[in-house]
């Protein structure tokens, strides 16, 4: 029985780190794609030198060439420009658009089964380009964004209290930008309501920080943007469609009505299988959550408005 078959399009920061923690969890064989070369060409030697200490026997390899994604189950997008100190998700939407365009011909050609994960910002109109273009069905494209948020939100609760993030439960809606939606009612912390145990004040502010967490790591790195954890969500959500593990995982999903919200990608509790998103998961929020997704939304409404130009080209 062959390995399934992984591609990293775009072989920066994230794409070397998801092509080695896929390797470690021995999800399948690698391939890293990037315009740059001797980038994938390196980075591949580089890991594939150290499966023997690692113990793992997948075959690694690094191209400049699309076609080389031939027939891969899996397929996790990172190509783009990353953020710059003082720049915002939504200012990277001309240029990565173009970029976008591209590998979602490329991976509509050379991949038409795979299972699409798009990480590139901005994130909400990147994902939405990569499904018109693919003509995909809306199970197998899917953003990576809520994995990450919520981690994060999981990981400044835990901080506040001292305690293990595997204590902690939380999870953030909408889009990916600096209006996502943190759900305070449904941050537990070994199953007791956060709200129990930080006042509203601070829990505001461990929120903001969750809004804000991807533009703090840009201003401490100054060249380039997070890479250890996004590519960790990613694999999480690959993991549970290569495995057919059914996690309920927020994700930016293709919604039909769900939420009050047709025909655009928006972060939200999905299950994922072997049928890629299964099905959407729909939770309550308190009013004042539902105004504050709906403002997101509007957001992300917005971001695929201004996209439609550079994909057709005016």
């Amino acid at each position: 029985m062959s390995r399934p078959k992984l591609a990293m399009i775009g072989a920066g920061a994230i794409g070397g780190t998801l092509a080695h923690l896929a390797l470690l969890k021995r999800l399948g064989d690698v391939v890293l794609y990037d315009v740059v070369d001797g980038l994938p060409q390196g980075k591949a030697l580089d890991l594939l030198e150290s499966g023997p200490i690692e113990g793992f026997d997948a075959q690694v390899s690094g191209t400049t060439n699309l076609a080389d994604i031939a027939g891969a189950d899996v397929c996790i997008v990172t190509a783009g420009l990353p953020r710059r100190p003082g720049m915002s998700r939504d200012d990277l939407l001309s240029t990565n658009v173009k970029i976008m365009k591209g590998v979602a011909e490329g991976i509509k050609q050379h991949a038409p089964k795979a299972f699409v994960v798009v990480i590139t910002n901005p994130l909400d109109a990147m994902v939405t380009v990569m499904k018109r273009i693919t003509g995909f069905p809306k199970q197998r494209v899917v953003g990576q964004a809520g994995v990450l948020d919520s981690a994060r939100y999981r990981t400044f609760v835990a901080m506040e209290l001292g305690v293990s993030v595997q204590s902690v439960s939380a999870i953030v809606l909408g889009g990916h930008g600096d209006d996502m939606v943190p759900v305070r009612s449904l941050c537990h912390v070994g199953g007791v309501p956060v709200e129990r145990l930080i006042k509203p004040d601070r829990l505001d502010q461990i929120e903001s920080r969750v809004r804000n967490a991807g533009g703090e790591i840009v201003n401490l790195l100054k060249t380039g943007s997070a890479f250890y954890s996004p590519a960790s969500a990613a694999i999480r959500m690959a993991e549970s469609y290569l495995f057919d593990k059914k996690e309920i995982l927020p994700c930016a999903a293709l919604l039909e009505g769900e939420y009050g919200v047709k025909g655009f990608y928006v972060g939200v509790p999905v299950q994922i299988g072997g049928g890629g998103v299964e099905k959407v998961i729909e939770v309550d929020l308190s009013p004042a959550e539902r105004k504050a997704l709906e403002g997101s939304v509007a957001h992300v409404r917005e971001l695929v408005e201004a996209s439609e130009k550079f994909v057709s080209g005016s």
